[in-house]
């Protein structure tokens, strides 16, 4: 996926606004916004995405970056610590409770082709619709309140683990496979999902250790 430069935007109010403004409840919906973005013009920012699914629901900000990271562009050197970075951004966020998330301008005006998007959207549709028939608001107490912090640090944790990994190929899939099922959990509000995906950062914490030593 390649990413380029717009003029400068504001990347808090934007102009396009997606058909609905409730929040998403699925991976569906935010696939929904998506190709309907990808439908408006030739590209679209990361101000466009981040309008599309709403910038109080934290879930979907953890899973797009973790989710560019376990495709072929995580292969790029340098990739998996920039999106790291971004983790951490919006996992602090949430680690501090901010009701709005916060994104920087120079990433804000970040974009890509719609025609890219849209190919995007028609690859990871049938796994989403896969993961919102399986995972849907079980043990909702984990996925919010302390439970959310909670997940907010484990992602800060993970996500630091990343630029070290990068001297292994592909090994930093899996903290960044953990961080994309926790902002799954949240998202669909699925402790159990929760539970799984702290399963998986014990595992990835494990390997680390397991190369460190």
């Amino acid at each position: 996926m390649t990413l380029s430069t717009t003029s400068p935007v504001a990347c808090a109010p934007h102009q396009r606004q997606p058909a609905s403004s409730a929040s998403p409840e699925s991976l569906g919906d935010i696939l929904d916004r998506f190709d309907e973005l990808a439908q408006q013009d030739a590209r679209v920012s990361v101000a466009d995405l981040v309008d599309a699914v709403g910038t109080r629901s934290y879930g979907p900000f953890l899973v797009v970056p973790a989710l560019i990271e376990l495709s072929p562009v995580g292969g790029v050197p340098g990739v998996p610590t920039a999106l790291a970075a971004v983790v951490v951004l919006f996992a602090a966020q949430m680690l501090l409770g901010r009701r709005r998330l916060w994104i920087p301008g120079w990433i804000a005006r970040r974009s890509l082709s719609a025609q890219r998007l849209a190919r995007l959207v028609t690859a990871v549709r049938p796994m989403a619709q896969r993961l919102d028939r399986w995972f849907h608001g079980r043990l909702r107490a984990l996925t919010s309140g302390v439970g959310m912090r909670v997940a907010a640090l484990a992602c800060i944790g993970l996500a630091l683990m990343v630029p070290p990994l990068e001297l292994f190929p592909f090994a930093s899939s899996a903290p960044m496979g953990a961080i994309a099922l926790i902002g799954l959990a949240l998202l669909v509000r699925d402790g159990v999902l929760m539970v799984v995906a702290s399963a998986l950062a014990c595992g990835a914490v494990w390997m680390v250790v397991s190369m460190v030593l």
